[in-house]
Formats: structure tokens, sequence, C-alpha cells
């Protein structure tokens, strides 16, 4: 595959630092889980005695944590540097939000000595809720049920505009900053459609995207509102793992959550249109978003088969996890693949009933 377009040379050089920076920290696994010390920060940090079972995690070592009163929550550790800057994060845009009014998330739990999180010995974390419900990825897919995620990602993302949590700039591979740089990515795909697809979309980022993109409103994001991170709690959609989020256009996470969706190829965004309409009714769309909306879902899609199969490669043990999403975004990518630009901004128009351009 030959190299996207060209950058200009003053993004070239920081944009290039944060995309290695950004990859250096996905290209190792997460700590060794190591429950009996976690649990011993558990009861030091929190006064709480309780039984940890390890979960699945990208980057930081996540538990369940059921307490002896019966009571369950999520602790997550880790020894890393980075993760500092990650858990300051995520623990203050949790507690940012909580009593929000028609946002459902989980509520960071204090320590003993008043703090959303806890250092000692190397060691960071924090703890939080353990939300109640459903994953999406095992609920039925219907229109009401994509409406519903659009309404319930617009409204986070109008709470998320009022918080200024640290460390929203810091690295991270899923920020739009290192999508030019991804081509780098592109030999760990096999040849044929998707790689096609894939490049097809990253190259218009670059050249199309890109330039128009300081014009977008820029906020904290959720930045990862897939199906595995949207809970059905039966009083709304619910959101967690907030451990890639930071300073994004405010439609990324529209973009995200839309791309999704694409199952359908006889509707007209593949049913992302729900998605998209949802979020239109509580935040509508401006013209410059509605006319990148389409380019920023193939994007991210794209991003996510790339940075996968790349991370499959070096951890071939923890492919099925990290490779979870990838069918759903080839899928996506196949179906939009179908529209054109003007065909594409029409579709997301009608979708957000906005006039034709």
């Amino acid at each position: 595959m030959q190299a996207y377009a060209s950058l200009p040379s003053e993004m070239e050089a920081d944009g290039r630092a944060y995309y290695q920076t950004s990859a250096d920290r996905l290209a190792i696994l997460p700590d060794a889980s190591e429950p009996a010390l976690s649990a011993l920060l558990l009861q030091q940090h929190y006064g709480q005695p309780g039984t940890l079972t390890a979960l699945s995690s990208e980057v930081e070592q996540t538990f369940d944590a059921q307490l002896d009163d019966g009571r369950r929550f999520i602790l997550k550790t880790s020894s890393r540097p980075e993760a500092l800057e990650s858990f300051r994060f995520q623990s203050a845009v949790l507690d940012g939000l909580t009593g929000v009014d028609a946002v459902l998330t989980p509520d960071a739990i204090p320590t003993v000595s008043g703090g959303l999180m806890f250092e000692q010995d190397g060691v960071v974390g924090y703890l939080q809720t353990r939300m109640k419900g459903v994953p999406l990825h095992q609920v039925p897919c219907t229109p009401a049920l994509m409406r519903d995620i659009g309404a319930a990602l617009a409204r986070i993302s109008l709470a998320m505009m009022r918080i200024a949590p640290p460390a929203a700039r810091r690295p991270m591979l899923w920020n739009v900053a290192c999508w030019p740089w991804l081509v780098e990515l592109e030999r760990y795909l096999s040849q044929g459609d998707t790689a096609r697809f894939a490049h097809a979309a990253m190259d218009d980022y670059v050249r199309r995207i890109a330039p128009q993109a300081a014009d977008l409103s820029w906020q904290i994001t959720h930045n990862d509102p897939s199906p595995f991170n949207m809970i059905d709690t039966g009083a709304g959609i619910g959101f967690i793992d907030f451990g890639d989020g930071g300073w994004n256009p405010r439609i990324q996470d529209l973009a995200i959550a839309a791309g999704h969706f694409v199952l359908d190829p006889d509707s007209p965004l593949g049913g992302a249109e729900y998605v998209i309409a949802g979020y239109a009714s509580v935040a509508p769309l401006s013209d410059l978003e509605a006319s990148l909306l389409l380019g920023l879902i193939r994007a991210r899609q794209s991003a996510l088969v790339l940075i996968n199969n790349w991370r499959a490669h070096l951890f071939p043990d923890a492919a099925p996890y990290i490779m979870k999403n990838v069918a759903r975004a080839e899928q996506g990518l196949a179906i939009l693949a179908m529209l054109d630009h003007p065909a594409g901004e029409a579709a997301v128009r009608a979708a957000a009933g906005l006039y034709p351009s």
C-alpha cells in the first residue's frame, strides 16, 4: 500500500512523536495479575476486605471486587508509570459525571483519606461502583435501542463539555492525532477488501478531514463507546471504561458508536442512521459535523482494524480479547464503502433531521 497523503511539516514532528509514544504504550501487555496484592491495597485504602477476580483489560489490571458484605465494585491497579495520568483522568471524569441528570456512569469511590485514587510503592489505582445491567453486545439490536444509544451518547457528551479532568491530552493510540501514522500498521492486514477499505478511509481522513478538524468543537470524550462499554441498565444506557478517553472532536464519540452499528447493507448507513438520529434529537449536528461524520466513522473503523490486528500479532494468546470488535468493524467498512461522499453526507443529514445541503 502507498502512504497516506502527506502532512504539513509542522504536524509531522510533533505528531510522529505523539504517535510513537502512544504505540509504545500499547506494545506491552498489562501487568501480571496480582489479586493478593490488590486485595491488600483494597483493604488499606478503602477499609474493605474482599475477594478479587481478574477481568480482561487492554492496559491496566482490572478486578471484580466482591466485598465481604456482598457488595461488588471494580478495582483498577497498575505499576506502569503512565497509569498515574490515566487513572487521574478516569477517576476525575467519573467524579465529574456523578449526579448528572440522565447520565449513567459508575461512581468513583473515595479512599479512606478522601482522594479519588491511591499511590503506594509504585502501584496506583482507584475503585469504582460496578454498573448493573447487560452489555449491549448481548442485547438484540433494534432501531429503538440504537436511538436510545444515540440520545444517551449526546447527553454524556454534553455533560463532559463541563468537566476538565487532568491528563486529557496524554499519549493515546486511539486518539485521532495518531490516525495519519497508522499506515505503518497496514502490513499486519491480509491483502483484500478490508485492507483496501481501511487504506482509503485513512487516506480520506488525512486529505479531507484533518485539514478541517480544527473547526470542529473539541472537548473531553469517552472515545470507546463500543457495545462492550455500554450497558442496558433497565433505566437507560450506561457507559463504562473511560480509559481511552481524552481530548477529541465532540462528534468522535458519535462516530465510534455509530460505526459499531453498521450492520444492515440495505439501510442508508447500515443502521447507524438510528444512532445518529437519537444523538441529533438531543445535540443537533452542525453542517461541518454532518459533512465529516461518515469519514470519521470509516476512519475509526479502520483504526480499530489496524491497531487490533497489530496487537493480536504481538500477543497471539490475547488475540480473542483484542479482536472482539474487529469483525464488526470489517463488516461496517464493507457496507459504508458502497457510499461516496455526497451520498454519505446526504444520508447523515437525513438521519440528523437537517435540510439537504
